[in-house]
């Protein structure tokens, strides 16, 4: 399984919770707002100053090894 940058917040944390920690180090703190569900992992990672393909691929390598 793998995800993309495309996704949503939301379907990512659907996908599986424990997606919520990495996101929670990368400086993402803001995982149970509303808005934060809809916004794509692209999106969150430019508002928050973070590099989206590093991000993607620490997703996809969690993913990965589970």
């Amino acid at each position: 399984m793998q995800i993309t940058k495309e996704m949503t917040i939301g379907q990512l944390i659907q996908l599986d919770e424990n997606i919520v920690p990495i996101l929670m180090r990368a400086g993402m703190h803001c995982i149970g707002c509303p808005s934060a569900q809809g916004e794509s992992l692209a999106e969150a990672a430019m508002v928050h100053g973070i590099d989206a393909d590093t991000l993607e691929s620490q997703i996809n390598d969690f993913l990965a090894n589970k």
